[in-house]
């Protein structure tokens, strides 16, 4: 059973939760749970607060592929033969470093959403 704290911030209300509860609770709900050094990092937001967009978008959709592919079990190998790209293509994509193509975001997106029907119709057996 899960103890939970209230507390008020700014008039909003917040639960806090121990750090094991909350990742059960998202394994329950098919997310995974990956510290931010696990990731790629952000970009640091120049002295008016403005981040370098193309870096930003970089980095944000490694670290969504990143949690996506992990979420469903996937390897990057695997990721990549149901994708039709090579697996290289994944990594580099992961670091957070390299643009991808909307064809290449389309392919893979294909993929994932694929992968999660497959295993909410194994679920539901």
């Amino acid at each position: 059973m899960l103890a939970l704290q209230r507390l008020e911030l700014a008039g909003k209300r917040f639960v806090v939760l121990e750090e094991s509860d909350y990742e059960r609770l998202c394994q329950s709900a098919g997310e995974v749970v990956l510290d931010d050094d696990q990731l790629p990092p952000l970009p640091v937001p120049d002295a008016k607060g403005r981040f370098p967009a193309i870096e930003y978008a970089r980095a944000s959709l490694a670290r969504n592929l990143i949690r996506d592919r992990k979420s469903v079990g996937l390897t990057q190998q695997r990721l990549a033969d149901l994708s039709g790209l090579r697996q290289e293509t994944i990594a580099r994509l992961e670091t957070g470093k390299h643009s991808a193509s909307p064809k290449t975001v389309d392919a893979i997106e294909k993929a994932l959403y694929a992968e999660r029907q497959k295993q909410t119709r194994s679920k539901g057996r």
